[in-house]
């Protein structure tokens, strides 16, 4: 099925446009741009070089994708952002590519970009996040699977968010927040385990459980993060959740977020 394009967009002839598109008028899109089958592109949005985008997202009034990314070190590189299937992106987000040669800015699949949201430069987002309205993501920030930004929160460069973590409204942070909890304050701090998303994602009431008791470990204890990591796997029973608390801790730069 062909691609429905408005006369009054602007679309470089160099632009590879799947089938079954909707472009809007007023749309912007450059030469190296790369858009799959059955997207649906709103008035006003402009899709600059480097952008890969995948099937069935919908990307809605005012926003910028690609935008040159706001590094001092970016010296005009070629570099790409890649945008999976099925992602909502609201009103007004910008998102930059990467900002080395070969660089990437990355969003997965299924993802839910509220208005306002910025996501930097080199930020590697997974697969069914949601970004609340005004959030700020800086550059080489890493989200995993299934992550909850509430409304205006900043996470500061070169800092994670693991697996089916939640942060709260208006907290900014500079630390690493990891796997399967919910965060926030200012500072920010531990809230607890988030048992919500927890349940959607299907995770036994008894996994949950050992989940708890290695946040104990970690939050509770008078222990460094190292020597915690010794404790779980000793003392919590083994499973994929663990692990990949476990792996987070274990790999961590930035640090990882305490309790008060």
């Amino acid at each position: 099925m062909a691609s429905d394009i408005s006369d009054k967009a602007v679309v470089s002839p160099k632009a590879k446009i799947g089938d079954g598109c909707k472009i809007f008028p007023f749309v912007y899109i450059e030469d190296d741009v790369e858009i799959g089958d059955n997207c649906v592109i709103f008035p006003f949005v402009s899709v600059l070089n480097g952008t890969r985008m995948g099937e069935n997202n919908k990307v809605h009034q005012g926003t910028v994708l690609a935008a040159l990314p706001q590094d001092f070190n970016f010296r005009g590189e070629k570099s790409e952002l890649i945008i999976g299937n099925d992602n909502i992106i609201r009103e007004n987000v910008v998102i930059n590519r990467g900002t080395h040669a070969d660089g990437k800015t990355v969003i997965g699949n299924e993802n839910f970009l509220m208005e306002g949201v910025h996501i930097s430069h080199d930020t590697k987002v997974g697969n069914y996040c949601v970004f609340g309205y005004g959030t700020k993501i800086a550059g080489d920030c890493e989200i995993q699977n299934g992550v909850i930004f509430s409304t205006s929160v900043i996470e500061n460069a070169g800092t994670r968010v693991g697996k089916c973590s939640m942060i709260q409204a208006g907290t900014s942070f500079s630390k690493d927040v990891p796997p399967y909890i919910v965060a926030g304050g200012k500072p920010i701090e531990y809230g607890g385990p988030n048992k919500t998303m927890m349940n959607v994602r299907g995770i036994d009431e008894r996994i949950q459980e050992h989940v708890a008791n290695a946040y104990r470990l970690l939050f509770h204890g008078q222990t460094s993060v190292f020597d915690c990591i010794i404790q779980i796997k000793e003392q919590v029973p083994d499973s994929e959740e663990i692990r990949v608390i476990t792996d987070f801790l274990s790999t961590t730069k930035a640090g990882i977020i305490t309790k008060k």
